[in-house]
């Protein structure tokens, strides 16, 4: 087979690329090891950067994210049990954010991926990438016991962190930073309305960090920091709840409505970016190249921007003979992306309780918290980096 962008990994990051390119009338194919339901079953992000939501616009398929999605203007901080708003929307010109679920956007992709008959394959197993230093890079695969080979020009690697692109780089040829935090996060979804439809609470407590989000107006996603070697089986829905309320503010707790978790996780948090981010004809993008802690809402977002950097390096590689995009995409994702790193592990340090965090670092984390909240400039510098900085 022969096609133009030969796209790894089924996630929002290659399905998104997929569809921009396929609306610039370049042929692309997507090619992920799990099966479609697996994909559509991750529970991740929900909260979206403007910057991603116009490229789902660009990339027509923002319709029910603007129909279901709803608005943020501003996020609300939680400490000393007393409950603190940022003006999102007043401090940076009227930039909001909008929750929408991951799933949801995935989802809507892969409808518009399949409405327009476009190939991509499911359940491949054995991927492997081959010559993307050269002119003809090719990817392989097994499906239903037969081997396949792929002829491209370009390969885009959106297979994540534990994908096949990054690791087919030679050591040599990458350089890998990482910092992984002494705590996880345990999630839990439900289906019942979320405490504040209009923000995002960040609590800080002596107890540690919690979250209170949403997918919906019938749909919250609320985490509370544990320790890693917890189990999710160690934790009940009632104990969930009853530590949820002990690390928010009495008003607040008594606001959340409890029901049933329809998904339970405890997720380990980790900071890594991987340097660079283009190989000859091999890119990566999303996960594939930089995690984030998830404080700071913007795993979902970088891989949006990841993208649309590369689809228009492409657009002009193909259009234009242009290599000035191709040539450039590194270091303009790598720019952003450390700015989002320090931003996370800005508001991850900020927020949560650390084996040291007794009695001074608490009280510290609390003189900063106060500072934040009542210092306009620092509050706008917050409030910047949340909703996304520009392009």
């Amino acid at each position: 087979m022969r096609t133009q962008v030969a796209i790894i990994g089924a996630g929002p990051s290659g399905l998104l690329l997929g569809q921009l390119l396929h609306k610039a009338g370049i042929d692309n194919i997507i090619i992920e090891r799990q099966s479609g339901e697996y994909v559509l079953g991750r529970i991740r992000a929900g909260i979206l950067e403007q910057v991603t939501v116009d490229l789902l616009e660009e990339a027509g398929v923002a319709a029910r994210l603007h129909a279901e999605g709803t608005i943020h203007h501003s996020i609300e901080l939680i400490f000393r049990q007393q409950r603190h708003a940022i003006d999102v929307h007043g401090l940076t010109g009227g930039k909001v954010v909008t929750a929408y679920g991951q799933t949801e956007m995935t989802h809507d992709l892969m409808d518009a991926r399949q409405a327009a008959g476009l190939p991509t394959v499911y359940e491949a197993a054995n991927v492997s990438i081959h010559d993307y230093d050269s002119a003809r890079p090719r990817v392989r695969y097994e499906k239903d016991g037969q081997h396949h080979e792929v002829e491209c020009d370009f390969i885009a690697g959106c297979d994540g962190f534990h994908g096949v692109c990054r690791a087919s780089v030679p050591k040599g040829a990458i350089t890998e930073f990482e910092k992984v935090y002494p705590f996880g996060w345990l999630g839990v979804l439900a289906d019942v309305p979320p405490v504040s439809p209009h923000a995002i609470i960040y609590g800080n407590t002596e107890r540690g960090f919690s979250l209170c989000s949403m997918r919906s107006l019938t749909r919250s996603r609320y985490y509370v920091q544990c320790p890693l070697d917890d189990k999710v089986e160690q934790w009940s829905d009632e104990r969930f709840w009853d530590e949820l309320r002990r690390r928010l503010d009495p008003e607040t707790a008594q606001r959340v409505i409890t029901g049933p978790s329809i998904e339970k996780s405890i997720a380990p948090l980790r900071s890594f970016v991987a340097e660079p981010m283009r190989f000859g004809r091999l890119f990566l993008a999303g996960d594939a190249a930089h995690i984030v802690p998830p404080t700071g809402a913007k795993g979902l977002n970088l891989a949006a921007s990841d993208v649309k950097y590369l689809s228009q390096a492409l657009i002009d590689y193909f259009a234009e003979k242009s290599d000035a995009g191709i040539d450039a995409y590194s270091a303009r994702c790598l720019a952003r992306v450390w700015k989002a790193e320090r931003f996370s592990w800005w508001l991850t340090t900020l927020m949560h309780r650390f084996p040291d965090t007794e009695g001074f670092g608490q009280r510290v984390q609390e003189a900063e918290l106060d500072y934040l909240v009542n210092s306009r400039a620092a509050s706008t510098a917050l409030a910047e980096n949340y909703v996304g900085l520009p392009l």
